[in-house]
Formats: C-alpha cells, structure tokens, sequence
C-alpha cells in the first residue's frame, strides 16, 4: 500500500508539512513521485517514519536520526530492542518522581519521615534517564554495557552531600574552562587546572579511573556534536581546548 504526505501525516500523526519537511534535508524520501508532483510512500518509507519518531520521542536530534538510519551498520530489530530499553527506563524514571511526590505529600502531612536521600532520588534517576537517552547507546558501544551500569549504581548511591559536591564540580569546571578558554593555553596552569577539576567531577560516578578512559572521553567531546554543543554553549572552540587540556593532563596528547 502506498500514502500520499497527507495520508501518511493522519497516519502517523504528525503534520504533513513534518513529512515534506524530513523529504527536504532527505531524512525521509518518497518510494516515488508521480507524474503530477504526488510523493508516495511504501512500506519501507512507513517504517522508516516509525524509526524516526521513536528516536524523536527520545530526544534524538534531525541530524543525528539521519546518521543512524543511513548507517550500514543500523538494524531495525536492535533499534526497536533500545527503543524498549529506554522507553522502560523512562517509564520507570517517570513512575519513581510520581511515588516521591506521593511520599513527599505524606510527609508534608506528617504520616512519614522522609529522609533526604530520598528527597532527590527522582531527579537522580532523571539525570541517569536523560544520560541514557542522549549518550547511553555510544557509552556501552565504547566502554561496555558494565561500566555504564556501575556508573549509574554509583551515582545512585550518592549521599545529598555528595550528589551537591558533584553539583559544585561541574559548575566549577566549567567557570575554570571558560577562564582557561581565554588564555588560548590548554596546556597552562588554568588549562591543568580544568582538566584536574574534570577528572574530580568523574570521580563521583566512575567505579575506576583511567587515564585511557578519560583522555577517550575527551576526544568524544568532539567527536560527538551533542557534547560539542554543551561545551561550546559559551563559546564555540570551548570543547575542543578540553578536550586538548585532558589529552595533556593525562600524557595522551597525539
């Protein structure tokens, strides 16, 4: 069966200028166009637009979509098995913040004694969900599935004083990175003295530290447009003078 943009939009549920925009930065092509200017999409086209939209629903950008469906390497099975994972995560997640505005209202009430680990647990498993969402699938690719799964175990293991000191780290960090960014020195003691706070920051969820391990995820830093972006929010350039300090700091410079 084919659709035109208009029967695929009501399909889907999506607006039909979604569709003929996604056809123009050629994230989703028509099967064909027929000889009066009609797109029509097939099976594969529908599929595709499934894809899409759970990846969407994640918070997966355009671009980043394209690249993972064009990928020689993509496989609609194990894409539809992560798009489960982390729909679950998100549920769970989801289900947690409700159960702790429930318990938070009984203690309002003075039913219950809430402690304050357990204050924050529902934004904790917040921050996990969205790490999960945005960088949990390249993580595993790079360090195995373990360490992203003792990483989390850590940081939900937090005490509030630690979860505020890891808080603090990252703030400092990059207040320490923009000072360091103005000296164009990656190597000097600003640049250093970042690249030390970084490692700090690390501390709090990584099980071990390596100098091989830090100095990879530096290099996705700039590898990966998404952590580009959170470091050059500032200033464009701001990732990769990190990602050059922890290169030195750790002795990995090329």
């Amino acid at each position: 069966m084919e659709y035109t943009v208009k029967e695929l939009s009501r399909l889907a549920g999506v607006s039909a200028r979604t569709i003929r925009y996604y056809d123009q930065i050629d994230l989703l092509k028509p099967a064909r166009i027929t000889y009066t200017g009609y797109r029509l999409y097939g099976r594969t086209e529908v599929d595709r637009l499934q894809q899409i939209l759970f990846y969407r629903e994640l918070g997966v950008s355009l671009g980043r979509i394209k690249e993972l469906l064009d990928s020689p390497a993509f496989s609609r099975e194990r894409a539809l098995r992560e798009h489960k994972e982390r729909l679950l995560a998100k549920r769970a997640q989801l289900d947690l913040l409700i159960a702790n505005v429930e318990k938070t209202i009984a203690a309002l009430k003075g039913g219950i004694i809430m402690s304050d680990q357990e204050k924050f647990m529902g934004f904790k498993e917040k921050l996990i969900a969205e790490n999960e969402e945005k960088y949990g699938a390249e993580v595993r690719k790079k360090y195995g599935a373990q360490t992203m799964t003792e990483a989390n175990l850590k940081f939900r293991q937090m005490s509030k004083a630690e979860y505020d000191r890891w808080r603090a780290l990252e703030a400092e960090v990059l207040s320490t990175l923009q000072e360091a960014f103005a000296t164009g020195d990656p190597a000097g003691e600003l640049g250093q003295k970042t690249a030390d706070l970084h490692r700090q920051w690390l501390g709090y969820t990584w099980n071990q530290y390596s100098k091989e391990a830090h100095a990879g995820l530096a290099r996705m830093y700039v590898e990966d447009p998404r952590f580009t972006a959170y470091y050059d929010r500032e200033k464009p350039g701001m990732a990769k003078f990190l990602r050059d300090a922890i290169l030195v700091y750790t002795g990995k410079k090329d």
